[in-house]
């Protein structure tokens, strides 16, 4: 997630490239929300562009997985029924409910969610993940029983950093929109659209 150049070299030490996720702590949403919440980042993260082109009904329910300190979830809520802000980090589920009733934003539900599952509470038509794929252990095995958190027709929305980019993880945690395509579909879920219009990330959506 973020306004990252300044944050790459500390990144780079987080992990070795051997592994297949990038392991770090975001455990501190005070210092973090200078960063992921930069309005430098509307620019390139073209919220409201995002927003329109997941084509949400008021209707319907959302999942934020790796919310953070709740850039998309604040954005989202006046567009549907109810926001779950998902995270692993209790700090920042937190720092979004108290935003979010700052805010004055009552659809609003945060879930402390584990390495190995989402912890949604009940399913939802659309799972939005952003800048968080590349952080996920065990990406089989959460995808597989993600897909019990969506109701029939739902979609799960994932946006992540494109290789080759200005911004974002070492090189070693970039995968192309083909690699994530082909690792969602080892457990069923088919690509049902994709939008290119994000500068630095891609931006496809899957359904099961």
């Amino acid at each position: 997630m973020k306004a990252f150049l300044f944050l790459l070299p500390l990144l780079a030490l987080a992990q070795p490239p051997a592994a297949d996720h990038m392991h770090r702590r975001f455990d501190d949403a005070e210092l973090w929300a200078k960063n992921f919440d930069d309005p430098a980042r509307d620019k390139w993260q073209l919220p409201s562009q995002v927003i329109t082109a997941l084509q949400l009904k008021p209707t319907q329910t959302v999942a934020d997985i790796g919310a953070g300190t709740g850039y998309f979830t604040v954005r989202l809520s006046p567009a549907v029924a109810r926001v779950f802000a998902v995270d692993i980090e209790e700090s920042m589920v937190n720092y979004t409910r108290h935003r979010a009733m700052k805010a004055g934003l009552k659809n609003v539900t945060g879930v402390v969610a584990k390495p190995d599952s989402a912890n949604i509470p009940e399913p939802v038509d659309l799972i939005l993940i952003v800048d968080t794929f590349h952080h996920i252990p065990a990406r089989e095995a959460y995808f597989r029983a993600l897909a019990g958190s969506l109701k029939k027709d739902g979609r799960l929305a994932i946006i992540d950093w494109l290789p080759g980019g200005p911004m974002g993880p070492p090189e070693a945690f970039r995968f192309s929109p083909e690699k994530i395509a082909a690792e969602l579909a080892k457990v069923g879920w088919k690509k049902v659209g994709q939008h290119t219009f994000l500068p630095n990330q891609s931006f496809t959506l899957y359904q099961r």
